[in-house]
C-alpha cells in the first residue's frame, strides 16, 4: 500500500522507461523519467489485461485514485467497461451542453438572423445575453422549467421593464419550440406564462385626433419660423402620412413631379428582410399641396440626394430628432405630438370625416401589410387611382381645417 509520502517523492531510475509503484487492486503510479506521475488501474476484460487512466498526481490524490479505481471496479463487476462509461459520460456531457437553453438559443438565432434585420438580429441576441443567459443558458434544455423561467423574467420586471420581460417570454418560446422539433425538449413552458407576466406597458405615440386641434397644427405648421427644410418636412409628413424615417430619407431621384408620385424603394420600407429584397416599392401619390411643397423646396436642397438634407453636413438625411425638436418649439410636448403621431392623425380623422375613403385604402397608404391576396392586390399599381383620390381629398380637407372652416364629424362608414 502506497502512502502520500510514497507518491510525492516517487522517481523513475536512471535507464528505465516508467516505474510503477503498486497501490493494490491493480491500481498503481507510473512515473516517467521526466518526472509526471499518473494513476493508473489494471482490470482484465475477457481475460485480456487492460489499464484504466485515472489521472495525474498530485491532481488527483491517493485517496481520490484509491476512490476511482473502486467506481471503475464495480462498473467491472456489473458488466460494463469502464472506458466504454467513460466514453459515454464524456458524449452525455457534450450533448448536453449542445442542449443546453444556450447552444438552442444561439442555433435559432444563427438559423432566423438571414431573414431578420440587423437591428432585430443584433436585438434578439442582446437582450438573451443579457437576461436568459446567465441564468438558464448552461441547463439542459429539458430541464428548464415554467418556474425557472418565470423566475427569469421576473427578474427583468423588478427593473420596470415590462415590454421587455414579455419580449423574452417570446425570445424563450422560439427556443423551446426549436428544441421541440430537434428532439431536445418536450415541451414549450414559456406558452404556460401568458397570463404569469405582468402586462405590457403599451405607449402609444402623441398624435392630434380632433379636428380643430389639427387645423391648429397645420396653421403652426405654415406659419413655422425655423429652417425652410424643416418646415417642409413637417408639412409632408402631415400631407403624405408616411413613416417619419421614410420622409426624413425622402430621395429627389425618387420624386416624379410629373406623375405626382413619389416612390419609395422597398428595400426602405419596414418590411422582413425579404421584403425588402423582393417586395414591390412603395407608392406615395402627391396631391397638389405637396407638389408645391416639393417646388418651393426644390431650390434649396434639388442639387443634392435628399429632399430633406441634415442641416449639419447636408451629406446624410435630416436627423430623426429634427421633425421633434421643431413640435417642441412650437409647443407641442412629446405627449401631444410627434413625429410619427402624423400617422395616427391622418387614419383616424379619415376615418371620422372622410366616409367616402374605404378603410383599406388607407391601410395601404399607411403601408400596414394584410394578409391574404386581397390585402396585398391594395399595393399594386392598378389601385394607384383610388390612392391618388384618397391623398387629394386628404389634402384638402387639412386646407379646410387650416383655414378654419366648420368640420362636423361624422360616423365613418365600416370597412
Amino acid at each position: 500500500m502506497l502512502t502520500d509520502a510514497d507518491c510525492r517523492n516517487a522517481k523513475c531510475p536512471s535507464g528505465k522507461a516508467r516505474h510503477r509503484l503498486s497501490d493494490g487492486a491493480g491500481l498503481y503510479l507510473e512515473v516517467s523519467p521526466a518526472g509526471s506521475r499518473r494513476w493508473f488501474w489494471r482490470f482484465y476484460p475477457a481475460g485480456k489485461e487492460d489499464r484504466l487512466a485515472l489521472g495525474s498526481y498530485p491532481e488527483v490524490t491517493l485517496k481520490a485514485a484509491r476512490a476511482a479505481r473502486d467506481a471503475a471496479r464495480r462498473l467491472h463487476k456489473a458488466g460494463t467497461h469502464p472506458r466504454q462509461a467513460r466514453q459515454v459520460e464524456k458524449l452525455a456531457k457534450t450533448s448536453n451542453r449542445e442542449s443546453s437553453f444556450e447552444a438552442v438559443a444561439r442555433e435559432f438565432h444563427a438559423t432566423q438572423r438571414s431573414g431578420w434585420s440587423d437591428t432585430y438580429a443584433e436585438k434578439w441576441l442582446r437582450l438573451s445575453e443579457r437576461n436568459l443567459f446567465p441564468w438558464l443558458g448552461a441547463l439542459p434544455l429539458r430541464d428548464v422549467s415554467a418556474p425557472a423561467l418565470l423566475a427569469t423574467l421576473r427578474r427583468v420586471e423588478a427593473r420596470g421593464a415590462h415590454n421587455t420581460a414579455h419580449e423574452l417570454r417570446q425570445y424563450a418560446g422560439q427556443v423551446f419550440r426549436l428544441g421541440i422539433a430537434t428532439g431536445r425538449c418536450d415541451r414549450n413552458p414559456a406558452a404556460d406564462l401568458a397570463d404569469a407576466l405582468k402586462p405590457a406597458n403599451v405607449r402609444h405615440m402623441g398624435a392630434v385626433l380632433q379636428p380643430g386641434r389639427a387645423g391648429a397644427l397645420m396653421r403652426d405648421l405654415d406659419g413655422y419660423a425655423g429652417q425652410p427644410v424643416t418646415r417642409a418636412a413637417l408639412l409632408m409628413s402631415a400631407l403624405t402620412f408616411q413613416r417619419p424615417g421614410n420622409i426624413r430619407a425622402m430621395e429627389w431621384a425618387e420624386v416624379d413631379a410629373e406623375a405626382e408620385l413619389w416612390t419609395i424603394p422597398a428595400v426602405k420600407m419596414k418590411r422582413t428582410v425579404h421584403g425588402k429584397v423582393n417586395g414591390r416599392p412603395h407608392l406615395v401619390p402627391l396631391a397638389p399641396q405637396a407638389l408645391a411643397v416639393l417646388a418651393e423646396l426644390r431650390p434649396l436642397t434639388g442639387h443634392g440626394r435628399y429632399v430633406f438634407p441634415s442641416l449639419l453636413t447636408g451629406e446624410e438625411c435630416m436627423s430623426e430628432n429634427t421633425v421633434r425638436a421643431a413640435l417642441r418649439r412650437m409647443g407641442y410636448g412629446n405627449e401631444e405630438m410627434t413625429a410619427h403621431g402624423f400617422r395616427a392623425m391622418a387614419r383616424t380623422l379619415i376615418a371620422e370625416n372622410l366616409p367616402d375613403i374605404h378603410a383599406d385604402a388607407v391601410e395601404a397608404q399607411l403601408a400596414h401589410g394584410k394578409a391574404g391576396p386581397l390585402g396585398m392586390a391594395y399595393d399594386r399599381a392598378e389601385y394607384l387611382q383610388q390612392r391618388r383620390d384618397l391623398m387629394t381629398k386628404w389634402a384638402d380637407y387639412l386646407d379646410r381645417l387650416r383655414e378654419g372652416a366648420k368640420v362636423i364629424a361624422l360616423q365613418g362608414r365600416a370597412a
